[in-house]
């Protein structure tokens, strides 16, 4: 056995082999070789893989740590008193501590597992809604916003009677701030907004933006799903009341996120769903629910999901989050340079603080073509209204092409994304 850094025990630690291979300085090839899927082809083209928004690759390491514990570990976490459940539970909760210590919560209390973002936003919703608010009371979002932070806010809208107002934003895709201060009446009660714009790649000013809905004492949810895998984040930091991420856009499993959320609003919140963990007692007289953050954990949680979580955690730390970051920055700015040259090229989200994302069109030429004739020739980006209806619809267009960039994408792979537009658009006339 061996004693990995997040203090907990696993037998097969193979997949931890990361931490002796990677060199301090910024090793994009080494990096690369950490994800077998990038050495694929596509239609006979190596695979360029441009659609980390919607998802990124996993490391082997990340993938080697599902295997082994379903192999070495897997049986179901708490209450059970026998020795593999017992260490199950502790590498489930180690991977919370994990959790917190990435973001730098105050307490594994303020970490709560999630299927990912999106639930993490519909929790918030359905509960905050049902502790703190009432009719004719309102929330503040972004024009800019995810369907997932919007829809979950109409359904309280139709169910309680609760009131949308939208931040607008100029030309460049930044948050009119000025705007979103005027928002503010007696009657909100929570601000939700993107740390950065899955469309945009817009980093909002979300410090400031909890600044002032703290000065009105109003609450502030971040949805960091775009903005986790490429900026450090600190909660306490940012003063965020609430801070949602899903683990497969940092590097981890689908079907796992979480939801960090500040003690005494989680305290004072119902339980989002009820059954098993989140108890105290029960009996058909009435139940006491369990202290956080179990409260909000009913069921059986993907404990093997949230090692494998850490774990990629644990390999973003490892390579620096800042150098990431750092690669990231300098890919965007060399994409954007390279992409203007295209005549015809329209890039939609031209902020000063711009992370990860590059949207465009070409000409009259239809997303969703250009989308299918790119990945003929092995690149992967993504087409469509990106689940942002609304902000397209402020950009007076129906969809777009996304290319969306992780660590692990190189200056070659630009070109070669750009050598696949002006192909493209030649054969468009």
């Amino acid at each position: 056995m061996v004693v990995l850094n997040y203090s907990f025990l696993i037998i097969n630690s193979s997949f931890f082999i990361f931490n002796s291979s990677l060199s301090k300085m910024y090793d994009i090839q080494k990096i690369r070789e950490d994800f077998p899927i990038l050495s694929r082809t596509v239609y006979g083209k190596p695979l360029i893989y441009l659609d980390n928004g919607a998802t990124t690759q996993k490391p082997k390491c990340v993938v080697d740590a599902i295997v082994d514990e379903y192999y070495s570990v897997n049986a179901n976490v708490h209450r059970g008193v026998h020795f593999l459940s017992q260490q199950a539970t502790n590498l489930h909760e180690a991977s919370r501590e994990t959790v917190r210590k990435f973001i730098n919560a105050r307490s594994t209390s303020e970490i709560i597992f999630t299927r990912g973002t999106t639930e993490s936003i519909n929790l918030v919703a359905s509960s905050f809604t049902d502790a703190f608010m009432r009719e004719g009371d309102e929330v503040i979002v972004s024009v800019m916003e995810h369907h997932s932070n919007i829809v979950s806010w109409q359904i309280q809208a139709l169910r309680k009677g609760i009131v949308l107002k939208v931040i607008p934003m100029n030309d460049r895709g930044e948050l009119l701030i000025d705007e979103y201060e005027k928002l503010f009446t007696p009657r909100t009660r929570l601000v939700s907004v993107a740390h950065v714009s899955n469309v945009l790649g817009t980093v909002n000013p979300v410090k400031r933006i909890a600044d002032i809905a703290h000065a009105h004492n109003v609450p502030v949810l971040i949805d960091g799903a775009q903005g986790i895998p490429h900026i450090k984040v600190d909660v306490q930091d940012i003063d965020a009341d609430f801070y949602v991420f899903s683990a497969h856009k940092i590097y981890g499993p689908t079907g796992i996120g979480v939801l960090y959320g500040k003690e005494n609003l989680l305290d004072r919140m119902p339980p989002y769903q009820g059954g098993g963990e989140m108890i105290k007692n029960v009996s058909f007289e009435g139940t006491t629910f369990n202290e956080l953050p179990f409260k909000f954990e009913a069921g059986t949680p993907d404990y093997v999901g949230s090692t494998a979580m850490a774990v990629a955690l644990d390999y973003v730390s490892a390579v620096g989050i800042e150098n990431i970051a750092v690669h990231e920055h300098e890919l965007v700015d060399y994409a954007m340079r390279r992409m203007k040259e295209i005549p015809g090229m329209r890039i939609f989200g031209e902020a000063e603080h711009k992370s990860g994302v590059i949207s465009f069109l070409v000409g009259d030429i239809h997303h969703f073509d250009m989308g299918t004739l790119l990945d003929r020739l092995g690149i992967a980006v993504r087409t469509g209204h990106h689940c942002a209806e609304p902000l397209m619809r402020r950009l007076g267009i129906e969809g777009t092409v996304r290319a969306s960039f992780g660590m692990y994408n190189t200056r070659e792979e630009v070109d070669a994304l750009v050598a696949g537009i002006e192909r493209v658009s030649r054969m468009f006339g």
